[in-house]
C-alpha cells in the first residue's frame, strides 16, 4: 500500500523525486521496520530525497534511523500541547528538523495575552515566538489563508521572548 501511495504521489506531482516524503502513521498491522524500508527503497533509488515520520517516539524515530537518514519529524505540539518535549529535545540533539502540527491550537492562558500586549503582538504570534525559542531544530507551520495572516505569522520572527516570558509560558 505504501508502494502506491509513494508511486502516485511522483504521478500527481509530476515528477521523478519527492524532497521530503512523510510517513503519517505507523500502520498498526505493518511493522515500521517494513514501512521504513519501503522508504529506504525509494531513498535509494533517488526517488525520495528526505524521508520524515509523523506521530512518532523516540524509540521509533531510532529504529527507523538504523534503516534510513530520517530528515524531519513532525507530531502535533504547541504551546498547550506539550506531551512531545522529549521527541523536541531528542531532534536538537539528533540535528532532526522538529515540524511541529497545529502551532497555534490552544490559547496559552493569561500569560500569552499580557506578553502580547506588552510586545505589541498577536497572541499567535508570541505563541509562534514560543516554538522558535523552544528549540533551535523547531520549524512551525502554520496555515493562512490570506497575505495578512502570512505577514502575521512571519512577523513573529522578529519578537525575541525575554528569559522571564519564556518562563512564564512554559
Amino acid at each position: 500500500m505504501l508502494r502506491t501511495q509513494i508511486d502516485e504521489s511522483l504521478r500527481r506531482l509530476k515528477t521523478d523525486e519527492i524532497d521530503l516524503y512523510y510517513m503519517h502513521r505507523v500502520h498498526e498491522d505493518t511493522m515500521l521496520q517494513d514501512s521504513v524500508g519501503t522508504l529506504a527503497a525509494y531513498h535509494d533509488a533517488g526517488k525520495i530525497r528526505h524521508v520524515g515520520l509523523s506521530q512518532v517516539g523516540i524509540d521509533q524515530i531510532e529504529q527507523a534511523r538504523e534503516i534510513v537518514p530520517i530528515t524531519a519529524v513532525q507530531n502535533h505540539y504547541n504551546l498547550s500541547e506539550r506531551g512531545r518535549d522529549e521527541v523536541v529535545d531528542h531532534c536538537a540533539r539528533e540535528g532532526i528538523v522538529f515540524v511541529p502540527y497545529f502551532p497555534l491550537k490552544g490559547s496559552g492562558g493569561r500569560a500569552v495575552d499580557e506578553i502580547a500586549e506588552h510586545h505589541g503582538a498577536t497572541a499567535a504570534q508570541i505563541r509562534l515566538a514560543w516554538l522558535l525559542r523552544r528549540s533551535p531544530a523547531t520549524l512551525p507551520i502554520p496555515g493562512t489563508l490570506s497575505i495578512e495572516h502570512l505577514k502575521e505569522n512571519l512577523a513573529a520572527l522578529e519578537i525575541e521572548l525575554t528569559d522571564a516570558e519564556f518562563d512564564a509560558l512554559s
